[in-house]
This record gives C-alpha cells, sequence and structure tokens, in this order.
C-alpha cells in the first residue's frame, strides 16, 4: 500500500472536530450511565467510554479505525484458533492419538513435498527481492517458505473438513463497520438493491489499486449482481501529482456516462496522465472532446474530489486502494479470496 502523508493531517482533524460532540450532563429526566460504561468522573460529570471512543475517532480517524480493526481481527484470529484446537482434539480423540499425531498425519496426506522446480520457479519470479543473492544462496530457504505455505494450507484445508461436519458455529462477533454514504451520482457498477455494496477509494496513478482491478472484475463476474461496486476518488497529492487532476478527468467522464471506459484507460496508461494525455484518452474512449475540454479547463469537479478526500479522511482512509464491503473495511490489494470470503459472510448473514 501507499501511505498518505500528513499533508491531510490538518484538515482531517479540522473536519473531525467540526464533527465531534462534546461530552454533557445527562438531561433531566434521562437514566445516568452504568457504571461499567463511565471511565471517569469529574466533579458532577460522568464521562463515558462512547463519549471518549467518539473524541478518539473524530480527532485521530485513521488510528482509532486501526484500532477498533485490530481488535476485532486479534478476536477473530482466537475465535477460529480456538474453534480448530477444539475440533482437532475431537477428531483426534476418535482416532485414539494425540491432537498433534492427528495433526500431523492429517496434514502429511493433504501436502506435497516441495520440488526443486518450485524452488527454482519461486526465485525467477521474485529475483528482483533477493538483494543480489544467487539462488544457491536462497535455496534453503526458499524451500521453507514454500514449505510452510503447505503447511499452512493443508492445516487450513483440514480444519475446514471438520468444521463442515462439526458442531454448528453461531457467530455473534460482529465486524465493526463504517457508514459510507452512496450518492445517485457516484460511478458504480451493478444493482443500487444489491445485497452487497463495495466502496473503493482509490487513486489513478496508484499502481496498488491498479494491481486490484483484476480481482474487482473477478468479483464482478463471479458474483454477479448481487455485488454492487462503487468508485470514490483519494488522489494521494503528496506523492502523485498527476493524480488529483486525473480524479477529475475521471468525474467528467462520469459526467458523459463513461466512467468505467475512461477508468480503464488511466490504469493503463499510468505513466502518461499529463492533462494533455487526459485529453486524448476521453478522445479515445468516444467522449464528447469538447464538453470534455471545458470541464477539465474549468476545473468543474474538483469540489467533488476534495468532498470525497474528505469523506475517506473522516472514514479513517491513509492509503490506496481502501475498500469498504457492506462498511466493513479492507486495506490494500487484497487478493480475491480475502474478498470473497466477507462478501460470502455478508451474503449469508442477509439470508438469515
Amino acid at each position: 500500500m501507499i501511505t498518505v502523508m500528513r499533508l491531510f493531517a490538518i484538515c482531517a482533524l479540522l473536519l473531525a472536530l467540526a464533527c465531534s460532540t462534546p461530552a454533557q450532563q445527562v438531561p433531566a429526566g434521562q437514566s445516568a450511565p452504568a457504571a461499567s460504561d463511565v471511565a471517569a468522573r469529574f466533579g458532577e460529570r460522568a464521562i463515558t467510554v462512547k463519549e471518549l471512543d467518539d473524541r478518539w475517532r473524530a480527532d485521530q480517524p485513521s488510528a482509532h479505525a486501526q484500532a477498533v480493526q485490530a481488535m476485532y481481527d486479534g478476536r477473530k484470529d482466537a475465535l477460529d484458533a480456538l474453534i480448530a484446537e477444539s475440533l482437532i482434539e475431537e477428531a483426534a480423540k476418535k482416532a485414539g492419538v494425540t491432537p498433534t499425531q492427528y495433526a500431523e498425519t492429517e496434514m502429511a496426506k493433504r501436502s506435497k513435498p516441495v520440488t526443486d522446480g518450485q524452488v527454482a520457479a519461486f526465485f525467477q519470479e521474485n529475483q528482483g527481492q533477493m538483494q543480489g543473492r544467487g539462488f544457491d544462496a536462497m535455496a534453503a530457504t526458499i524451500r521453507r517458505y514454500l514449505d510452510d505455505q503447505q503447511r499452512s494450507s493443508a492445516y487450513t484445508a483440514l480444519v475446514g473438513e471438520l468444521r463442515k461436519s462439526g458442531p454448528a458455529l453461531r457467530m455473534t462477533l460482529d465486524a465493526p463497520r463504517y457508514e459510507v454514504n452512496v450518492t445517485a451520482d457516484d460511478a458504480t457498477i451493478g444493482d443500487a438493491k444489491a445485497v452487497v455494496t463495495l466502496v473503493e477509494f482509490s487513486d489513478f496513478q496508484c499502481p496498488f489499486c491498479a494491481r486490484v482491478m483484476p480481482t474487482l472484475k473477478r468479483i464482478k463476474d463471479t458474483y454477479g449482481d448481487r455485488v454492487r461496486i462503487v468508485w470514490k476518488d483519494f488522489p494521494l497529492t503528496a506523492i502523485h501529482p498527476q493524480a488529483f487532476r486525473a480524479a477529475e478527468a475521471g468525474q467528467c467522464a462520469r459526467e458523459q456516462g463513461k466512467f468505467w471506459e475512461y477508468h480503464d484507460r488511466l490504469f493503463a496508461n499510468q505513466q502518461a496522465l499529463d492533462v494533455e494525455f487526459l485529453k486524448k484518452y476521453a478522445a479515445d474512449a468516444g467522449l464528447d472532446a469538447t464538453k470534455f475540454g471545458a470541464c477539465m479547463d474549468t476545473a468543474k469537479y474538483g469540489d467533488r474530489v476534495q468532498e470525497q478526500m474528505g469523506i475517506g479522511t473522516r472514514l479513517g482512509v491513509e492509503s490506496t486502494p481502501t475498500t469498504f464491503v457492506n462498511g466493513r473495511l479492507v486495506s490494500g490489494a487484497q487478493p480475491y479470496e480475502v474478498f470473497a470470503a466477507i462478501i460470502d459472510e455478508e451474503l449469508e448473514r442477509a439470508a438469515k
């Protein structure tokens, strides 16, 4: 991922503070907060944990979002580990062996020894990351890494099989969600009534945003009308000097109903995003060149791009791509499997 520089820090703080709600006395007629909800008492005033969280979220939206997400991720990992251990212990008991013996035996059935060809192929594909070290120096390390991957995949497969035949799981631990407003004039693909809405904050000059494009296409191809994809601009102007004007250009294309065609052209030409090229790509995409040129020359959508950046900042967005799947945060160009797991959970949740 690419991290936003501190350029937006002052702006983000001012925007956040404008939305903050100061702690107040309990009005007459309302019950006082429960003792467990009170973080501190200052004279006669009870300051609640919720007030602290609201203020923290307002003052430091990104730090708050990261902390909340880390808490959920840690709890979810712990839950998965406890369930996996319980399933393996029960299966081992039935097999008359120890949990370790059972896991090792079953994992061996689901994995194959790493071959010399796999080691060589990995070295070739990742040679640029080897810091100048040759194949002989890296072969043993690569083999251990690939072996660990095999074992991890085998363990995941084993637990997945045991979960299918194991007790039903009724999980009440819910992922943190953020309210991401989608407007009628946002660039979207899919039905507005789709069960799952995926909102991507992105930057046309960001290489990681280009990397996630095939994943989003696969999501759309796989889930069809069950998923809607929404674009919001978040140009990282501190490190991508052409990104803001490219974002404006995308909005000018949206005005003519050809945002996604234009979107694809910009990502295919990330190294050439000067205004002259932005106008050329518009003509190539079949847009009205005169209208597009006037839209760009007057910076018609500059305020709109700034507005979307502000929305992202208040949600804690600091890098691109940042995606919200039904309000659930996904940071970076994650693989398809990460998105698919969340989408499946959301579809299952909606079906209950």
